[in-house]
Protein backbone atom coordinates (compact mmCIF):
# COMPACT_ATOMS: atom_id res chain seq x y z
CA UNK A 1 0.00 0.00 0.00
CA UNK A 2 1.53 3.36 -0.97
CA UNK A 3 0.30 7.09 -0.93
CA UNK A 4 2.32 8.65 -3.23
CA UNK A 5 1.10 11.74 -5.32
CA UNK A 6 1.43 12.25 -8.62
CA UNK A 7 2.05 15.08 -10.98
CA UNK A 8 -2.11 15.55 -11.05
CA UNK A 9 -4.05 14.79 -7.79
CA UNK A 10 -3.60 11.00 -6.73
CA UNK A 11 -6.86 9.38 -4.62
CA UNK A 12 -5.83 6.38 -3.56
CA UNK A 13 -8.05 3.23 -2.35
CA UNK A 14 -6.72 2.37 1.24
CA UNK A 15 -9.51 -0.54 1.53
CA UNK A 16 -12.96 -0.23 0.24
CA UNK A 17 -13.27 3.26 -0.58
CA UNK A 18 -16.67 4.31 -1.40
CA UNK A 19 -17.08 8.29 -1.21
CA UNK A 20 -20.37 10.03 -1.44
CA UNK A 21 -20.75 11.17 -5.13
CA UNK A 22 -23.50 13.10 -6.85
CA UNK A 23 -24.64 10.12 -9.29
CA UNK A 24 -28.26 11.22 -9.56
CA UNK A 25 -26.78 14.75 -11.73
CA UNK A 26 -24.57 12.37 -13.83
CA UNK A 27 -24.89 10.74 -17.30
CA UNK A 28 -22.90 7.42 -17.58
CA UNK A 29 -21.47 6.71 -21.42
CA UNK A 30 -20.55 3.07 -22.48
CA UNK A 31 -19.36 2.21 -25.79
CA UNK A 32 -20.47 -0.68 -26.89
CA UNK A 33 -20.08 -3.32 -29.99
CA UNK A 34 -22.44 -5.75 -30.87
CA UNK A 35 -19.64 -8.15 -30.35
CA UNK A 36 -20.36 -6.91 -26.60
CA UNK A 37 -23.80 -7.91 -26.73
CA UNK A 38 -24.75 -9.92 -23.61
CA UNK A 39 -21.14 -11.00 -22.74
CA UNK A 40 -20.64 -11.39 -19.34
CA UNK A 41 -18.72 -8.49 -18.61
CA UNK A 42 -20.69 -6.20 -20.27
CA UNK A 43 -23.81 -7.89 -18.34
CA UNK A 44 -21.57 -7.31 -15.20
CA UNK A 45 -21.13 -3.31 -15.87
CA UNK A 46 -24.46 -2.64 -16.43
CA UNK A 47 -26.01 -4.68 -13.50
CA UNK A 48 -23.44 -3.23 -11.63
CA UNK A 49 -24.81 0.41 -12.73
CA UNK A 50 -28.41 -0.47 -11.67
CA UNK A 51 -27.64 -0.47 -7.99
CA UNK A 52 -25.35 2.95 -8.80
CA UNK A 53 -28.80 4.80 -9.74
CA UNK A 54 -27.17 7.05 -12.29
CA UNK A 55 -29.77 10.24 -13.91
CA UNK A 56 -28.38 8.63 -17.32
CA UNK A 57 -26.85 6.22 -19.51
CA UNK A 58 -26.41 6.81 -22.93
CA UNK A 59 -24.77 3.79 -25.11
CA UNK A 60 -23.38 4.69 -28.20
CA UNK A 61 -23.80 1.21 -30.33
CA UNK A 62 -21.69 0.57 -33.09
CA UNK A 63 -23.58 -2.46 -34.52
CA UNK A 64 -24.61 -3.74 -38.06
CA UNK A 65 -28.63 -3.11 -39.44
CA UNK A 66 -28.96 -6.63 -39.19
CA UNK A 67 -27.81 -7.07 -35.27
CA UNK A 68 -28.53 -3.52 -33.67
CA UNK A 69 -32.12 -4.58 -32.88
CA UNK A 70 -31.34 -7.28 -30.88
CA UNK A 71 -28.40 -5.88 -29.34
CA UNK A 72 -30.69 -2.64 -28.44
CA UNK A 73 -33.84 -5.17 -26.97
CA UNK A 74 -31.48 -6.46 -24.64
CA UNK A 75 -29.79 -3.22 -23.45
CA UNK A 76 -33.46 -2.37 -22.81
CA UNK A 77 -33.78 -5.55 -20.06
CA UNK A 78 -31.89 -3.17 -17.53
CA UNK A 79 -33.24 -0.88 -15.18
CA UNK A 80 -31.50 1.83 -16.11
CA UNK A 81 -32.52 5.28 -17.64
CA UNK A 82 -30.72 4.21 -20.49
CA UNK A 83 -30.54 5.84 -24.23
CA UNK A 84 -29.53 3.61 -26.86
CA UNK A 85 -27.59 6.18 -29.87
CA UNK A 86 -27.23 3.97 -32.87
CA UNK A 87 -23.81 5.41 -34.69
CA UNK A 88 -23.98 3.49 -38.07
CA UNK A 89 -26.93 4.03 -39.66
CA UNK A 90 -27.86 6.37 -42.91
CA UNK A 91 -29.48 9.31 -41.39
CA UNK A 92 -27.02 9.78 -38.72
CA UNK A 93 -24.65 9.71 -41.53
CA UNK A 94 -26.19 11.87 -43.54
CA UNK A 95 -26.60 14.71 -40.83
CA UNK A 96 -22.90 14.19 -40.15
CA UNK A 97 -21.96 14.71 -43.72
CA UNK A 98 -24.23 17.88 -44.10
CA UNK A 99 -22.29 19.08 -40.94
CA UNK A 100 -18.76 18.67 -42.17
CA UNK A 101 -18.19 16.06 -39.64
CA UNK A 102 -18.38 12.80 -41.63
CA UNK A 103 -15.01 10.67 -41.62
CA UNK A 104 -12.88 7.97 -40.25
CA UNK A 105 -14.74 6.14 -37.47
CA UNK A 106 -13.58 4.81 -34.19
CA UNK A 107 -14.62 4.65 -30.80
CA UNK A 108 -13.59 7.87 -30.16
CA UNK A 109 -16.38 9.47 -32.68
CA UNK A 110 -19.10 7.08 -30.98
CA UNK A 111 -17.61 8.54 -28.22
CA UNK A 112 -17.58 12.17 -28.96
CA UNK A 113 -21.45 12.01 -30.56
CA UNK A 114 -22.89 10.47 -26.40
CA UNK A 115 -20.69 13.17 -24.82
CA UNK A 116 -22.84 15.73 -26.98
CA UNK A 117 -25.86 13.94 -25.62
CA UNK A 118 -24.54 13.27 -22.46
CA UNK A 119 -23.27 16.58 -21.46
CA UNK A 120 -25.91 18.48 -20.61
CA UNK A 121 -25.72 16.51 -17.46
CA UNK A 122 -23.72 18.53 -14.67
CA UNK A 123 -21.27 15.75 -15.01
CA UNK A 124 -20.28 13.00 -17.63
CA UNK A 125 -18.49 10.01 -16.46
CA UNK A 126 -16.94 7.18 -19.44
CA UNK A 127 -15.97 4.49 -19.30
CA UNK A 128 -15.96 0.80 -21.03
CA UNK A 129 -18.06 -2.70 -21.06
CA UNK A 130 -15.42 -5.00 -21.55
CA UNK A 131 -14.13 -4.60 -17.89
CA UNK A 132 -14.82 -8.38 -16.20
CA UNK A 133 -14.17 -6.73 -12.29
CA UNK A 134 -16.38 -3.91 -12.93
CA UNK A 135 -18.12 -2.61 -9.51
CA UNK A 136 -20.84 -0.22 -8.39
CA UNK A 137 -18.26 1.93 -6.78
CA UNK A 138 -16.28 3.30 -10.06
CA UNK A 139 -18.64 5.81 -10.86
CA UNK A 140 -18.98 7.90 -7.32
CA UNK A 141 -15.30 7.00 -7.55
CA UNK A 142 -14.60 9.02 -10.83
CA UNK A 143 -16.95 11.79 -9.52
CA UNK A 144 -15.98 12.28 -6.14
CA UNK A 145 -13.07 14.40 -7.58
CA UNK A 146 -15.53 16.42 -9.52
CA UNK A 147 -17.73 16.99 -6.53
CA UNK A 148 -14.61 18.52 -4.92
CA UNK A 149 -13.58 21.51 -7.59
CA UNK A 150 -11.53 19.16 -10.24
CA UNK A 151 -12.99 19.26 -14.11
CA UNK A 152 -11.25 16.18 -14.90
CA UNK A 153 -10.79 12.78 -13.38
CA UNK A 154 -9.47 9.38 -14.75
CA UNK A 155 -9.05 5.75 -13.36
CA UNK A 156 -6.26 4.17 -12.79
CA UNK A 157 -5.95 0.12 -11.64
CA UNK A 158 -3.52 -3.01 -11.91
CA UNK A 159 -3.75 -5.29 -14.75
CA UNK A 160 -2.80 -8.58 -13.39
CA UNK A 161 -4.30 -11.76 -14.67
CA UNK A 162 -3.76 -14.87 -14.87
CA UNK A 163 -0.37 -14.73 -12.93
CA UNK A 164 0.91 -12.35 -15.86
CA UNK A 165 1.47 -8.34 -16.18
CA UNK A 166 -1.10 -7.33 -19.05
CA UNK A 167 -1.29 -3.11 -20.05
CA UNK A 168 0.92 -4.26 -22.64
CA UNK A 169 -0.08 -1.15 -24.40
CA UNK A 170 0.63 1.34 -21.98
CA UNK A 171 3.56 -0.51 -19.89
CA UNK A 172 5.97 -1.55 -23.24
CA UNK A 173 4.91 1.79 -25.89
CA UNK A 174 3.00 4.69 -24.02
CA UNK A 175 5.21 4.96 -20.44
CA UNK A 176 8.85 4.53 -22.54
CA UNK A 177 7.66 6.69 -25.22
CA UNK A 178 6.92 9.26 -22.51
CA UNK A 179 9.82 9.02 -21.08
CA UNK A 180 11.34 9.15 -24.06
CA UNK A 181 9.76 12.20 -25.19
CA UNK A 182 10.74 13.60 -21.94
CA UNK A 183 14.50 13.26 -22.76
CA UNK A 184 14.19 15.27 -25.64
CA UNK A 185 12.22 17.79 -25.59
CA UNK A 186 11.09 18.53 -21.46
CA UNK A 187 8.03 20.75 -21.69
CA UNK A 188 5.56 20.61 -18.50
CA UNK A 189 2.66 18.69 -20.46
CA UNK A 190 5.28 15.54 -20.93
CA UNK A 191 5.65 15.57 -16.91
CA UNK A 192 1.62 16.26 -17.49
CA UNK A 193 1.23 12.83 -19.09
CA UNK A 194 3.41 10.71 -17.65
CA UNK A 195 2.09 11.96 -14.20
CA UNK A 196 -1.14 9.19 -15.41
CA UNK A 197 -0.72 5.54 -13.62
CA UNK A 198 -2.74 4.14 -16.74
CA UNK A 199 -2.84 7.00 -19.48
CA UNK A 200 -4.91 4.35 -21.50
CA UNK A 201 -7.93 3.92 -19.17
CA UNK A 202 -11.21 3.84 -20.68
CA UNK A 203 -12.56 4.93 -18.04
CA UNK A 204 -12.99 9.15 -17.20
CA UNK A 205 -15.05 12.13 -16.13
CA UNK A 206 -15.56 15.36 -16.99
CA UNK A 207 -17.76 18.38 -15.33
CA UNK A 208 -21.12 18.75 -18.15
CA UNK A 209 -18.80 22.14 -19.44
CA UNK A 210 -15.60 20.63 -19.81
CA UNK A 211 -17.16 17.74 -22.09
CA UNK A 212 -18.71 20.52 -24.66
CA UNK A 213 -15.09 21.74 -24.67
CA UNK A 214 -13.47 18.82 -25.90
CA UNK A 215 -11.74 17.92 -29.39
CA UNK A 216 -11.65 14.07 -29.32
CA UNK A 217 -9.74 11.60 -31.30
CA UNK A 218 -11.80 9.55 -33.96
CA UNK A 219 -10.35 6.00 -32.90
CA UNK A 220 -7.91 4.56 -30.60
CA UNK A 221 -6.07 7.80 -30.13
CA UNK A 222 -9.21 8.63 -27.44
CA UNK A 223 -7.72 8.39 -24.10
CA UNK A 224 -4.75 9.89 -24.82
CA UNK A 225 -6.10 12.93 -26.58
CA UNK A 226 -8.78 13.54 -23.89
CA UNK A 227 -5.72 13.58 -21.74
CA UNK A 228 -4.04 16.48 -23.93
CA UNK A 229 -7.35 18.09 -23.88
CA UNK A 230 -7.62 18.65 -20.31
CA UNK A 231 -4.03 19.83 -19.97
CA UNK A 232 -4.43 22.83 -22.40
CA UNK A 233 -8.23 23.56 -20.62
CA UNK A 234 -7.87 22.99 -16.90
CA UNK A 235 -4.05 21.92 -16.21
CA UNK A 236 -2.97 19.58 -13.80
CA UNK A 237 -4.74 21.95 -11.28
CA UNK A 238 -7.71 20.43 -12.42
CA UNK A 239 -7.36 17.23 -13.52
CA UNK A 240 -7.27 14.16 -10.44
CA UNK A 241 -6.82 10.22 -11.01
CA UNK A 242 -8.56 7.63 -8.69
CA UNK A 243 -7.76 3.83 -8.25
CA UNK A 244 -10.52 1.59 -9.20
CA UNK A 245 -8.13 -1.49 -8.20
CA UNK A 246 -7.33 -4.37 -10.17
CA UNK A 247 -9.38 -4.52 -13.51
CA UNK A 248 -9.25 -7.51 -15.81
CA UNK A 249 -10.18 -6.95 -19.57
CA UNK A 250 -10.65 -8.44 -22.77
CA UNK A 251 -6.78 -8.88 -24.34
CA UNK A 252 -5.51 -8.10 -27.95
CA UNK A 253 -3.31 -9.90 -29.75
CA UNK A 254 -0.39 -7.40 -30.94
CA UNK A 255 -1.09 -7.97 -34.51
CA UNK A 256 -3.61 -7.55 -37.15
CA UNK A 257 -6.72 -5.50 -37.55
CA UNK A 258 -7.67 -3.22 -34.16
CA UNK A 259 -4.50 -5.50 -32.60
CA UNK A 260 -2.18 -3.65 -30.35
CA UNK A 261 0.30 -2.30 -33.01
CA UNK A 262 -2.44 -0.93 -35.56
CA UNK A 263 -4.00 0.75 -32.13
CA UNK A 264 -0.38 2.15 -31.14
CA UNK A 265 -0.22 4.09 -34.14
CA UNK A 266 -3.33 6.23 -33.66
CA UNK A 267 -1.87 6.33 -29.46
CA UNK A 268 1.60 7.86 -30.74
CA UNK A 269 -0.08 10.53 -32.66
CA UNK A 270 -2.45 11.46 -30.25
CA UNK A 271 0.45 12.03 -27.42
CA UNK A 272 2.16 13.92 -30.07
CA UNK A 273 -0.50 16.00 -30.87
CA UNK A 274 -1.33 16.30 -27.70
CA UNK A 275 2.94 17.74 -26.67
CA UNK A 276 2.72 19.56 -30.07
CA UNK A 277 -0.45 21.36 -28.44
CA UNK A 278 0.77 22.18 -25.40
CA UNK A 279 4.06 23.99 -26.24
CA UNK A 280 6.39 20.78 -27.12
CA UNK A 281 8.48 20.55 -30.26
CA UNK A 282 9.18 16.86 -30.01
CA UNK A 283 12.16 15.84 -31.93
CA UNK A 284 11.28 13.12 -33.98
CA UNK A 285 14.79 12.21 -35.39
CA UNK A 286 16.34 9.32 -33.19
CA UNK A 287 13.01 9.20 -31.15
CA UNK A 288 12.45 5.82 -31.93
CA UNK A 289 16.36 4.59 -30.59
CA UNK A 290 15.46 6.67 -27.33
CA UNK A 291 12.21 4.56 -27.07
CA UNK A 292 13.82 1.50 -27.26
CA UNK A 293 16.44 2.72 -25.00
CA UNK A 294 13.84 3.36 -22.49
CA UNK A 295 11.74 0.33 -22.78
CA UNK A 296 14.61 -1.65 -22.64
CA UNK A 297 14.95 -0.53 -19.29
CA UNK A 298 11.49 -0.88 -17.80
CA UNK A 299 11.57 -4.23 -19.55
CA UNK A 300 14.30 -5.20 -16.83
CA UNK A 301 12.24 -3.51 -14.28
CA UNK A 302 9.07 -5.65 -15.49
CA UNK A 303 11.03 -8.81 -15.30
CA UNK A 304 12.21 -7.71 -11.66
CA UNK A 305 9.28 -7.39 -10.84
CA UNK A 306 7.39 -10.70 -11.89
CA UNK A 307 9.79 -12.02 -10.60
CA UNK A 308 9.50 -10.93 -6.85
CA UNK A 309 6.05 -12.33 -7.40
CA UNK A 310 6.09 -15.00 -8.49
CA UNK A 311 4.55 -14.29 -11.90
CA UNK A 312 5.33 -15.74 -15.83
CA UNK A 313 6.79 -13.43 -17.47
CA UNK A 314 8.14 -13.72 -21.40
CA UNK A 315 11.15 -11.44 -21.60
CA UNK A 316 11.14 -12.47 -25.53
CA UNK A 317 8.08 -11.63 -26.51
CA UNK A 318 7.99 -8.44 -24.40
CA UNK A 319 10.80 -7.26 -26.77
CA UNK A 320 9.57 -8.44 -29.65
CA UNK A 321 6.60 -6.14 -28.51
CA UNK A 322 8.57 -3.07 -27.99
CA UNK A 323 9.98 -3.96 -31.47
CA UNK A 324 6.94 -4.11 -32.75
CA UNK A 325 5.61 -0.45 -31.80
CA UNK A 326 8.92 0.90 -32.32
CA UNK A 327 8.24 1.10 -36.22
CA UNK A 328 4.94 3.13 -35.52
CA UNK A 329 6.85 5.80 -34.09
CA UNK A 330 6.20 8.64 -36.60
CA UNK A 331 5.42 12.18 -36.88
CA UNK A 332 1.71 12.39 -36.64
CA UNK A 333 -0.04 13.40 -39.37
CA UNK A 334 -3.43 15.42 -40.66
CA UNK A 335 -5.44 16.57 -37.54
CA UNK A 336 -8.78 15.14 -38.08
CA UNK A 337 -10.36 15.68 -34.28
CA UNK A 338 -13.53 16.06 -34.20
CA UNK A 339 -14.48 19.72 -33.11
CA UNK A 340 -15.86 21.30 -29.77
CA UNK A 341 -19.70 20.64 -29.30
CA UNK A 342 -20.18 24.24 -28.30
CA UNK A 343 -18.98 25.03 -32.00
CA UNK A 344 -19.60 22.44 -33.80
CA UNK A 345 -22.61 22.57 -36.71
CA UNK A 346 -25.11 20.42 -35.14
CA UNK A 347 -26.88 19.85 -32.14
CA UNK A 348 -27.50 17.21 -29.82
CA UNK A 349 -31.20 17.08 -30.43
CA UNK A 350 -30.66 16.47 -34.48
CA UNK A 351 -28.14 13.48 -33.38
CA UNK A 352 -30.46 11.82 -31.51
CA UNK A 353 -33.27 12.24 -33.73
CA UNK A 354 -31.14 10.70 -36.61
CA UNK A 355 -29.82 7.73 -34.55
CA UNK A 356 -33.54 7.18 -33.64
CA UNK A 357 -34.61 7.24 -36.73
CA UNK A 358 -32.34 4.76 -37.99
CA UNK A 359 -32.78 2.58 -34.79
CA UNK A 360 -36.30 2.36 -35.74
CA UNK A 361 -35.97 1.51 -39.28
CA UNK A 362 -33.60 -1.34 -38.88
CA UNK A 363 -35.54 -2.59 -36.17
CA UNK A 364 -38.87 -2.60 -38.18
CA UNK A 365 -37.01 -4.02 -41.38
CA UNK A 366 -36.90 -1.23 -43.28
CA UNK A 367 -33.50 0.34 -43.50
CA UNK A 368 -31.50 -0.05 -47.06
CA UNK A 369 -28.54 -2.11 -46.05
CA UNK A 370 -26.92 -0.88 -49.09
CA UNK A 371 -26.93 2.90 -47.76
CA UNK A 372 -26.79 2.10 -44.41
CA UNK A 373 -23.49 4.67 -44.13
CA UNK A 374 -21.15 1.76 -43.05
Amino acid sequence: MEYVQEGVTTLHDFGEAAPPAPTDRAAVVVPMTEREHASPAAEGVLSALEAVDPGRVVVPLSASPERVGEVAAWLDGFDLPLEVLWCDGPELARLLSRAGIDGRRGKGRDVWLALGVASDSDYVVVHDADAKTYDERHVPKLLFPLAHGHAFSKGYYARVENDRLYGRLFRLFYRPLVEALSAGDHVAVVDYLGAFRYALAGEFATTGALARRLRVQRGWGLEVGTLGEAYRLVGADGTAQVDLGVHEHDHRTVTGPSGLSDMSEQVAAALFRAVEDNGGAPDYDGLAERYRTAAARLVDAYELDAAFNDLTYDRVDELRQVDAYAGTIEPPGADTRLPPWQSADLTAEAVVDAATADLEAATAGRLDVATDGR
